[in-house]
């Protein structure tokens, strides 16, 4: 069964702010972080799982579902009680990839 083309990630251009939060996708300013909410699986293999999710309102009024792919665990990143001690650079400023769930 083939997984519908609306849920597959794709890559996207995210501007985020000092703590990674993001500000705008694919150009189009954020209006609010809705939810946000840390994966982290598969930390038993080679190949762990890390990923920090926005669920986001766009200016106009559309949501979207970005997230920021960690990797190999190097993200500290941002929750809501702020930025964790220990962070990267790249988590913290927002670099990295991003990409869109759904939009």
């Amino acid at each position: 069964m083939r997984r519908p083309a609306a849920y597959t990630p794709r890559p996207a251009r995210v501007e985020a702010g000092a703590l990674g939060v993001p500000l705008a996708v694919e150009g189009r300013p954020v209006e609010a972080v809705r939810e946000e909410w840390l994966v982290e699986d598969r930390w038993w293999t080679a190949a762990p799982l890390r990923r920090h999710y926005y669920e986001l309102v766009l200016r106009g009024g559309g949501n979207a579902v970005a997230y920021r792919d960690a990797g190999r665990g190097s993200e500290a990143g941002t929750l809501a009680g702020g930025d964790r001690a220990g962070g990267d650079a790249a988590a913290r400023d927002g670099r990295g990839r991003w990409y869109l769930q759904r939009a």
